[in-house]
């Protein structure tokens, strides 16, 4: 088979192209970007021979037709910005896209993609990603469910935690800027909340969960988990569900005030030569002093508690995993976690594991079972429990 990475040189695409070349079922991989620097960094423990480099603007249509024409599917590692860009070439080409945005009102491009017969796969990455297979999972084992908290994160091992926030930055920096002021919706005592942005760190939403070999986390709201429940069809079941960032604690502590003091406009300052807000400045200031060194590794921790009806008895499921950098090639947990899933669905795709087509969602169309086998062979394993309460 032969796919293109768009994004290939970023942090999760390097991560996709090691991963392809390993596969022997895979003869060439397209790596498109606008710069190649970042693949010395896999080329000592990759077969690089089976990929080639191009580049692209990702906003000319008639560059990714190009591209999109030589190759079964496209992994989709963008950044949100471009998604409109690949998704109305792949509509042209009649080719199968794979990628880890978030896919809020799909309706029309679903319609599209259905008269095109193409598959497009969003939402193919850590979170949301895994955790969507695992509730589409959840929900096929049990009767009925009334309880969804999901929990996952990116940070630094114990080790690694060498500044005040305990924190640094296995993605986007800019990105991890605006998820602090994410609005979210959570269920709680079967009513739906929300929660704005700027009252996302308040104590009042804000909580201790204890994660196996880990101890305490804090967890803060982060994102629509209704949006997820609505999708599932099991709302109106619900009495309690959220998604929530993990952090070591105090994240909440540090933010809290600097939000209160408008550290995340992205309004200009007064007074300042030249426009700078105080996003920008916290973007360009602190992120280089929030990136990891050679010797340090990041941790994902992801824990998702279901409680329902199973076989007519109250049950709890608990899923967790945890997936850390591997320090001998430097490929970061949180590359593993969306790169290793966008691959393996891709490949799915491609072997007709997945046939449907439209805008599909990994909760209802990727097999569990086959999915976390693959995951496990890539040393990604997920630890569950199930009992009564």
């Amino acid at each position: 088979m032969k796919i293109l990475v768009l994004g290939g040189c970023g942090i999760q695409g390097r991560t996709a192209l090691h991963d392809l070349a390993s596969d022997d079922s895979v003869e060439e991989i397209i790596c498109a970007d606008i710069n190649f620097d970042g693949l010395s960094k896999i080329a000592g423990f990759t077969n690089m021979e089976k990929i080639t480099q191009v580049k692209v603007d990702a906003q000319n249509k008639a560059e990714l037709l190009t591209l999109y024409k030589q190759v079964d599917v496209v992994i989709d590692l963008l950044p949100k910005e471009f998604k409109t860009f690949v998704y109305e070439a792949a509509l042209e080409a009649r080719v199968n896209v794979v990628n880890t945005n978030y896919a809020y009102s799909p309706e029309a491009l679903d319609k599209q993609a259905k008269q095109a017969g193409i598959i497009i796969m969003p939402e193919c990455g850590l979170d949301p990603g895994i955790d969507l297979v695992i509730y589409g999972d959840a929900k096929a084992r049990f009767d009925s469910l009334s309880v969804i908290n999901s929990y996952c994160g990116g940070f630094p091992d114990r080790n690694a935690c060498t500044n005040p926030m305990d924190y640094k930055v296995s993605w986007i920096w800019r990105g991890v800027l605006g998820s602090i002021m994410r609005e979210g919706r959570i269920i709680k005592n079967g009513k739906i909340i929300d929660i704005p942005g700027k009252n996302q760190h308040d104590p009042a939403y804000v909580h201790p969960v204890e994660f196996p070999k880990l101890g305490t986390l804090e967890a803060v709201p982060n994102g629509d988990a209704v949006f997820f429940t609505d999708r599932m069809g099991i709302t109106r079941d619900i009495v309690q569900t959220g998604r929530y960032s993990l952090r070591w604690p105090g994240w909440s502590d540090f933010w809290r005030p600097l939000k209160e003091f408008g550290f995340l406009s992205e309004e200009p300052v007064p007074g300042l030569p030249g426009k700078v807000s105080p996003m920008d400045f916290l973007d360009k200031f602190l992120g280089p002093q929030m990136q990891y060194q050679a010797d340090e590794k990041d941790l994902i921790a992801m824990i998702n508690i279901f409680e329902g009806i199973k076989d007519n008895k109250p049950m709890r499921l608990t899923s967790s995993m945890i997936i850390e950098r591997d320090l001998d090639t430097g490929i970061l947990a949180m590359s593993k976690g969306v790169g290793y899933t966008a691959c393996i669905v891709a490949k799915m795709i491609v072997r007709g594991e997945i046939t449907e087509k439209g805008v599909l969602s990994p909760m209802t169309h990727i097999p569990a079972a086959p999915f976390l086998a693959r995951l496990k062979k890539r040393g990604i394993v997920i630890q569950e429990t199930m009992e009564e309460i």
